[in-house]
C-alpha cells in the first residue's frame, strides 16, 4: 500500500513538473509557475478621481500580465491609508503600494517637486506625466526618497486653475480670499496676493461649502468628478503650479516579488505615465462641458495687461525655489533645463 501511495505521490509530482514547464513553454512566458502574489494598493482620494482611474487600470494590467498570478487590492479613498501617512505606512508595510501628490510631503521630496512647483507652466497632463517619470529616472540618485521606495506609476494633473466662488479677473479680486492648494504649491498663490490653505482634496469640498475657503487651485476634472461645479461657479484661464503623483512601494517588499513580476511592474510603469495623461485631458474637456452646461460655470479670461500682471509677480517664484533647492546641495537649476528639454520631447509629436 505505502508503495502505491508513493508512486501515485511520484507521478503527481512529475505531472506538476511537466505542467510548470508547458507553462513555461506556451503562453507569453511573462511570469513562471510560482506561488501567486496579493497586493494591496492604497489611495486617499475618492474611486471616481483620475489618480483612481488610474490605479484600477494599473491593477488590471497587473493582473492580465501576469496571468492572475498577482491579484491587487485596491482601497482608494483613505479607507487604508490617508494622504498624511501613505508613504510611511507603505514603509511600515500597512499597504504594498501607496498612492499620493508629492506635494504634500515638501521635505521628502525637494528636487522631484519643482517639476510641480515652478508656476507658469503651459502643459497638458500626458506630456507632464511622461516627462516627471522620465525625470524620476534620470535624476534617482538625487532623490533619497527613493532609496526605500520603488517608484512603480509617477503622472501628473494638468497644471492648476483658480476655481471660485466669485470671478477672478484681476490681481485685486484675490486679495485676502483663501484659496486651497495643496502643499508647497502655495508660494504662487502668495505671490499673487492671495492666502493659501494647505488642504487635501478630499476636504476642499466640505471647507468650500461652508465657508472656509473662497476657492481652490487644481485641475478642472475636480469640476465633476467631486461635483464642485455646483459650488465654485468661475474658472480663472491662467495656468498655475502641477500636482505630482507618485505609486510606491517598499523596497523591501518589491525585493520580495518574483523576478518575472518585478519585470512586468517596470514595463508597464512608462505607459501608466502615458495612459493617465491622456485620460485626464480627455477627461478634463468632459468636466468643462458638462461644468459650463449643466452648472453655469463660467470661464474667466484675464486681458493681455492683466496677465502680463501676473506673469511679473510668478516670475521671482521660479528664481526664490531654484534657490531653495540648490541651498540643500541638489543639482535644481540642471533639473530645471532638463525638464524643459524633456517638455519639448514629449510635446513633439
Amino acid at each position: 500500500m505505502k508503495t502505491i501511495i508513493q508512486a501515485t505521490n511520484n507521478r503527481a509530482r512529475l505531472f506538476a513538473s511537466f505542467m510548470g514547464l508547458g507553462a513555461l513553454l506556451t503562453g507569453q512566458g511573462v511570469v513562471q509557475a510560482q506561488e501567486s502574489v496579493v497586493l494591496n494598493y492604497a489611495f486617499f482620494a475618492p474611486a471616481q478621481s483620475f489618480p483612481a482611474v488610474q490605479m484600477k487600470h494599473w491593477a488590471e494590467e497587473v493582473e492580465d500580465r501576469t496571468d492572475g498570478l498577482v491579484s491587487v487590492n485596491l482601497f482608494p479613498g483613505g479607507t487604508l491609508l490617508t494622504a498624511n501617512n501613505m508613504y510611511d505606512g507603505v514603509l511600515s508595510g500597512v499597504a504594498d503600494i501607496g498612492l499620493s501628490a508629492t506635494s504634500y510631503e515638501p521635505g521628502r521630496f525637494p528636487l522631484l517637486n519643482l517639476a510641480g512647483t515652478l508656476p507658469g507652466q503651459e502643459v497638458n497632463s500626458e506630456v507632464a506625466s511622461q516627462m516627471t517619470f522620465q525625470l524620476i529616472q534620470e535624476f534617482e540618485e538625487h532623490m533619497p526618497a527613493f532609496d526605500d521606495l520603488k517608484v512603480i506609476a509617477a503622472f501628473t494633473s494638468e497644471p492648476a486653475y483658480l476655481q471660485t466662488l466669485d470671478p477672478i479677473r484681476n490681481l485685486e479680486d484675490l486679495e485676502e480670499l483663501e484659496i486651497r492648494i495643496s502643499g508647497d504649491n502655495s508660494i504662487a498663490l502668495e505671490a499673487l496676493g492671495a492666502t493659501a490653505i494647505g488642504m487635501s482634496q478630499t476636504d476642499a469640498g466640505e471647507a468650500l461649502q461652508s465657508g472656509i475657503i473662497d476657492g481652490y487651485a487644481a485641475s478642472r476634472e475636480v469640476l465633476m468628478d467631486l461635483k464642485f461645479a455646483r459650488m465654485a461657479k468661475y474658472v480663472t484661464d491662467y495656468p498655475l503650479t502641477n500636482t505630482l503623483f507618485v505609486a510606491a512601494m517598499s523596497r523591501d517588499r518589491w525585493d520580495s516579488l518574483p523576478d518575472d513580476v518585478r519585470r512586468v511592474i517596470n514595463d508597464l510603469a512608462p505607459e501608466m505615465s502615458a495612459f493617465t495623461g491622456r485620460y485626464l485631458d480627455d477627461h478634463i474637456q468632459n468636466s468643462l462641458e458638462w461644468a459650463q452646461d449643466t452648472q453655469g460655470v463660467e470661464i474667466v479670461s484675464l486681458s493681455e495687461a492683466e496677465r502680463e500682471r501676473w506673469n511679473d509677480r510668478l516670475s521671482p517664484v521660479s528664481e526664490t525655489l531654484l534657490d531653495n533647492v540648490e541651498g540643500q546641495g541638489l543639482p535644481a537649476r540642471e533639473f530645471a533645463q532638463r525638464m524643459r528639454e524633456l517638455t519639448e520631447k514629449y510635446r513633439t509629436p
